[in-house]
């Protein structure tokens, strides 16, 4: 039992002795095997590294090799990208030489209707230029294609020119009344466009100015631009002056555009004819302010046109020559109108004067659109308005002058004065002269204010305008009723007298009235209108007095005193004999003689009559009332001629030259 358990660990030590030697004949192998991998990785290294080293030689004898190889490529496609930017320069140098030769047809033929390929063709001759110019100056060459570009520019300068002459036409008539009429109706106004040139041709001389400024160096188009459009202008203006005048005068139609119309071929309502104004001045001054507004109208679309073929900083200068030619010529009209308004205030023809102030209004009416117009163009350009305007003010104003002066200095002639006691010439020219003023009473009221030089006329404000026009026509009335009061003297009959005095004040104030020249009147002399009542009351009276003569003869003056069936003496029944034949003649008398005179105001002539035959019948009535009962005569019938109904007739006839 002991030597067992003594053997048991024995064999364990064995066991665990012989596992530890197989593990490390096994680590032996292992590492015997390792070795002979090192060995052999040794050997490979040693093989490669042998490899490498062989490789890396050869490496360098081929990069020895190819380097210069390479280097000696690299020249060479250098040489070839010379040789070949050589012949591109040879072809493109050689073309120039060229250029002359193959535009010479293109160039020949001109450029129209082709002007994109001239434009092109001048082009290349423009390079070929510039090319001998920088590279061979003294080349034969050189002068041939220059005179080739020269050729060209000259062809386009001829082909603008043409091009703006063919297509450049005079606006009709029509078109251009119906660019400046204004119709009422339309709350909205249609802006009628002024189409100059087709839109194609427009846009080709458009091309071939701005080739002309950017590569022609040339500004001569300007000129023939301004020249040609101008020439059209007044043309334009013309045609509408002469179109104006030829329908004017078959028709009898006027266009006034300085106040609106509801169409352009309704006519306008003519203002009253002043004494000795015509038809045809009538057209002449409608033609004139209507240039004037076509003037306007056609420079701005002038101007719009302009602008899209010349430079923008020459634009200005070009405008102000294009419109040279109408503008003066519109204004060398205004100064004829002068001219002739001066000439006739010196025939004393102080009417003619009325011409200005429709043409004056319209021309300060539009002063400011052409300024606006006008913006930009030269002093002397834009003066020109200005100036004819103060000449017609100057002119205007002197011929109020002289017109209220000769007012106050018409003679007195016999032989002019109305043997029938009506109006005089003298009260209705004077009148229609202040009615036709009142046309035109803001016109008139500057016209006197620009005369004036006081401080207080600095401003000339409409008020003051007002009231210096109110001032005048207060003296142009003033003076006509002197001058009547003189003329009336010339009358021997001073009933005659009362009725002349009495038929020109009551003309004067019913016109005032009727004109609403009366409100204008009342601006300075307030009593006005009770003033000229009182003088037509007091020429009535005067009048009355002339039947004094006739109601005398039945006054109980001188009338006998007698008892009834008392027989009278003769020479009491003389008496009554005597007022019955002074009555009877008188009135026969005064009734013939009146009858030829003239009340034309149908009120007044009644008012007049009804009065007279009032006062006369009742004293004739009491007359006969009293002379009743009295035996003054065997043939009653020889004096008492008229009963007081027949007195009455007779009477209603006065101032009736066909009773």
């Amino acid at each position: 039992m002991g030597i067992t358990s003594r053997m048991v660990p024995t064999e364990d030590a064995s066991a665990r002795k012989r596992e530890i030697e197989e593990k490390l004949k096994q680590e032996q192998e292992t590492l015997s095997f390792i070795r002979e991998n090192m060995e052999k990785s040794d050997q490979l290294t040693k093989g490669m590294v042998s490899i490498l080293s062989s490789f890396e030689s050869r490496l360098m004898q081929l990069e020895n090799s190819i380097i210069p190889v390479h280097k000696q490529t690299e020249n060479l496609q250098r040489l070839q990208e010379n040789v070949d930017k050589t012949l591109s320069c040879m072809d493109h140098v050689i073309s120039y030489y060229h250029v002359a030769k193959d535009t010479d047809r293109i160039i020949r033929e001109g450029p129209t209707g082709r002007l994109d390929e001239y434009l092109a063709c001048i082009a290349k001759i423009q390079k070929a230029v510039e090319y001998f110019q920088d590279n061979n100056p003294d080349s034969p060459e050189l002068n041939t294609v220059k005179a080739r570009f020269e050729k060209g520019k000259e062809l386009l300068e001829a082909e603008f020119r043409s091009l703006l002459t063919r297509y450049s036409k005079p606006v009709p008539p029509i078109l251009i009344l119906d660019a400046i009429t204004v119709d009422e109706e339309l709350e909205v106004q249609e802006d009628v466009v002024l189409e100059h040139l087709p839109e194609a041709v427009l846009q080709d001389i458009i091309c071939i100015a701005g080739w002309l400024v950017e590569y022609g160096r040339n500004q001569d188009f300007m000129n023939v631009y301004f020249q040609i459009r101008s020439n059209q202008l007044d043309r334009s203006i013309k045609g509408l002056k002469d179109h104006f005048r030829k329908n004017s005068a078959s028709s009898g139609i006027l266009y006034s555009p300085a106040v609106p119309t509801k169409r352009k071929d309704t006519p306008t309502k003519k203002a009253p004819k002043r004494p000795g104004k015509d038809d045809v001045l009538d057209i002449e001054i409608d033609s004139y302010i209507h240039c004037i507004t076509a003037f306007v109208k056609l420079a701005q679309s002038e101007y719009v046109l302009l602008a899209e073929i010349i430079p923008e900083h020459h634009q200005k200068k070009t405008f102000d020559s294009l419109i040279q030619e109408a503008l003066d010529n519109l204004m060398l009209e205004g100064d004829n109108i002068v001219s002739a308004a001066r000439r006739a205030i010196m025939r004393h023809d102080y009417s003619a004067v009325l011409t200005i102030f429709p043409i004056l209004r319209h021309l300060k009416m539009n002063k400011s659109e052409f300024d606006t117009t006008l913006q930009g163009t030269a002093a002397s350009t834009k003066n020109k308005l200005p100036t004819l305007i103060t000449s017609m003010e100057t002119i205007g104003a002197k011929a109020l002058e002289e017109f209220a002066d000769s007012i106050k200095n018409d003679p007195d002639k016999e032989y002019n004065m109305p043997k029938d006691g009506t109006v005089h010439e003298l009260t209705s020219n004077a009148i229609l002269f202040l009615q036709q003023l009142l046309d035109f009473h803001e016109t008139a009221g500057a016209m006197l204010a620009s005369q004036e030089t006081s401080s207080s006329a600095s401003s000339y404000t409409s008020e003051f305008n007002k009231r210096l026009l109110s001032s005048y026509i207060c003296k142009v009335l003033g003076n006509l009723q002197l001058n009547l009061l003189s003329k009336s003297k010339v009358y021997e009959d001073s009933a005659l007298s009362a009725i002349f005095l009495h038929n020109n004040y009551n003309y004067i104030l019913k016109s005032l009235e009727k004109s609403e020249l009366i409100q204008l009147v009342t601006v300075t002399q307030k009593k006005a209108e009770s003033s000229y009542r009182e003088l037509i009351e007091q020429q009535i009276q005067m009048y009355q007095r002339s039947w004094l003569k006739v109601t005398e003869h039945l006054a109980d003056r001188n009338m006998p005193i007698f008892q009834p069936g008392t027989k009278l003496k003769d020479k009491e029944r003389q008496v009554i004999k005597d007022k019955f034949k002074g009555f009877n003649d008188g009135l026969e008398e005064l009734c013939k003689i009146q009858k030829g005179w003239a009340i034309p105001d149908k009120e007044q002539r009644d008012f007049i009559r009804q009065a007279q035959r009032r006062v006369v019948s009742d004293a004739y009535r009491a007359f006969l009332h009293r002379c009743a009962n009295i035996s003054f005569t065997k043939n009653p019938e020889k004096y008492h001629k008229y009963r007081p109904e027949e007195v009455e007739e007779m009477i209603e006839k006065l101032f009736d030259t066909s009773a």
